[in-house]
């Protein structure tokens, strides 16, 4: 990056210049490049690729190949690779060689220093978060990745719900946390097959924020140790009406075997009978013996049979309740582990926080509002089951007031109402949604301290701040191509998941870099706003300009042909400045 000499290098891509720049301030460059990897060195060492893979992400490129095949093609860009440490960028067929080598060890490893290098600058955000609006603001989604519907190359798809329809392809489970200085940080995401849906992963949610920021709630544990209770003290009726089933079943069985010796003895008589008569033509005598004894047994096997139908159903009646039993005492085992971790957890945490979990409806079952409550989050959600909706609407009175909350929605709400399968009390909220001649119903949940029930537009304003999470996975799409899948083996898969995510993270810091510590800059880059991640990379990063090497740093001033002629940016020492138009003489 240093430089004895000054030099002049055209580039295509001035953006990416300067992310090379901050990539090294950071020390994310030579992380990756101490990494090690099983892959010999030919040409470009395997550490070279994947930075040169992470450039390609950072560039909103579609396809591998366009690293090498596009009208100005980065592997070709020497500038680039000065400004990211390298002497040259390999051909994407490199690139996907070493990606289709790739261990799952070795992308995990290069996962762990993407975490290292970003925790500093993600736990600044979190100081801020706690010591200005007092507590934390997750976001979590399932998303999908779909692939061809006939593909058979990508490992482990599966045919899930994704882009409003059932396609073949991936799912992604994400977390971002509310950033006071950048608005969205991503902390997590997690890959899975296509079949996956949003209720299994609300656990996993958590986990995965909490260790990212390593700080959370105070545990609810004295509404997990109640509901334990509640659920022990329900062992015993189904107990009792086990062990009455169990008798009442006994008692079916003694009378079916006492009805099945009655068919042996009558079918007995019937032979007796029949041997005893002399053999005719006619039929028997309606009060012979033979058709007497016809006719007990007949009566005596519809006895039988329906006896051993009431055997039946007093068989399946234990079985249910013995299910029912174990059900419970299985719940009840999950609930005394869940209350021994989160003991340990309140233990061991000596600065609990405050902390928001706002997830849609997919994740909105009762068992997971119940798991977010005892978490000791405050939750934000919609509920999953579509009974909710239709069961407010019949609690609408013409008393009832609908408040405004937005420019086409009203809500009226209830506190703590009570759900026959949800084990705590949570505040309601029936939505409706003017849309021309017609209206529209939806539902809100809310569990926590927040007054949601007597501020109806700032429960419906906060529920739908987590708009940025979904804002957030359409830029992942759009702009970083997640829509594209450019590997096809699970640790390069696992590894773009991760490089995307930081991407959209790097983004940003750099856009508040630029804004907060230049004095001149772009017409459009004026604080307090920082360029969109959008802009930055679907255009600086494809635009050309005249880079200036210096030690410590370089300058860049944009060509005429670029979206930012006549202007110029400093890049020295990280004290980022952007001098006016014409400061370099080119």
């Amino acid at each position: 990056m240093d430089s004895t000499t000054p030099s002049l290098t055209l580039t295509h891509h001035a953006m990416l210049v300067v992310w090379g720049q901050y990539a090294h301030y950071l020390g994310l460059i030579p992380a990756l490049e101490a990494l090690p990897m099983h892959q010999k060195t030919y040409h470009h060492r395997p550490q070279t690729k994947i930075l040169e893979f992470l450039v390609a992400v950072l560039a909103g490129l579609p396809h591998l190949q366009d690293l090498s095949v596009s009208a100005h093609p980065i592997d070709q860009d020497p500038a680039v690779a000065r400004a990211w440490g390298q002497p040259a960028w390999a051909d994407y067929s490199g690139v996907s060689r070493t990606l289709q080598e790739l261990t799952l060890a070795e992308a995990q490893g290069i996962v762990q220093v993407l975490e290292t290098i970003s925790q500093p600058i993600l736990d600044h955000e979190v100081g801020l978060a706690l010591r200005g609006p007092g507590r934390l603001i997750y976001d979590g989604d399932l998303t999908g990745r779909p692939v061809s519907n006939t593909s058979t190359t990508y490992p482990d798809v599966a045919f899930g719900h994704m882009s409003d329809g059932v396609r073949l392809g991936y799912q992604a489970a994400m977390v971002s946390l509310h950033s006071p200085t950048y608005g969205r940080l991503w902390l997590s995401v997690t890959p899975h097959p296509g079949d996956t849906v949003s209720c299994t992963q609300a656990e996993a949610l958590v986990r995965a924020a909490e260790a990212r920021t390593g700080i959370r709630p105070w545990r609810r544990t004295d509404l997990l140790r109640q509901r334990l209770q509640a659920l022990q003290n329900s062992h015993q009726p189904l107990e009792t009406r086990r062990q009455q089933q169990q008798q009442a079943l006994e008692r079916a069985q003694d009378r079916l075997q006492d009805i099945q010796a009655q068919v042996s003895q009558w079918e007995q008589a019937v032979r007796d009978s029949e041997a005893a008569s002399p053999k005719r033509r006619r039929a028997p005598r309606p009060h012979s013996r033979l058709a007497q004894a016809r006719a007990r047994l007949g009566a005596a096997q519809a006895k039988e049979a329906s006896r051993r139908k009431a055997v039946t159903q007093a068989q399946q009646r234990v079985e249910r309740t013995q299910e029912r039993l174990a059900l419970a005492r299985s719940q009840e085992t999950t609930l005394q582990q869940r209350l021994d971790a989160l003991e340990q957890d309140n233990a061991t945490n000596a600065a609990p926080i405050q902390a928001d979990f706002r997830v849609d409806a997919g994740f909105g079952t009762y068992e997971n509002l119940a798991f977010f409550i005892e978490m000791g989050y405050e939750v934000y959600t919609k509920p999953y089951s579509r009974q909710i909706v239709p069961t407010l609407r019949q609690r609408v009175t013409p008393e009832l007031e609908w408040t405004r909350v937005g420019a086409n929605a009203e809500m009226v709400a209830w506190p703590a109402l009570t759900w026959k399968r949800c084990p705590y009390p949570v505040n309601a909220a029936l939505e409706r949604f003017h849309t021309g001649e017609t209206l529209r119903y939806g539902a809100l949940l809310h569990y926590g301290q927040d007054l949601v029930t007597t501020d109806l537009p700032a429960w419906f304003h906060r529920y739908n701040g987590r708009q940025t999470i979904e804002a957030g996975i359409k830029e992942g799409k759009q702009v970083f191509q997640m829509h594209h899948l450019k590997v096809r083996t699970t640790p390069a898969l696992f590894l773009q998941e991760h490089l995307a995510a930081f991407a959209a993270n790097f983004v940003r810091w750099t856009a508040h870099w630029i804004v907060t510590q230049c004095p001149h800059r772009p017409a459009d880059w004026q604080p307090p706003v920082p360029p969109g991640a959008k802009e930055l990379v679907q255009v600086a990063a494809h635009t050309s300009a005249w880079v200036l090497w210096q030690p410590g740093g370089c300058w860049l001033q944009f060509t005429d042909q670029s979206f930012f002629a006549g202007q110029s940016l400093e890049v020295k020492g990280w004290a980022l400045q952007l001098p006016l138009p014409g400061m370099v003489q080119l």
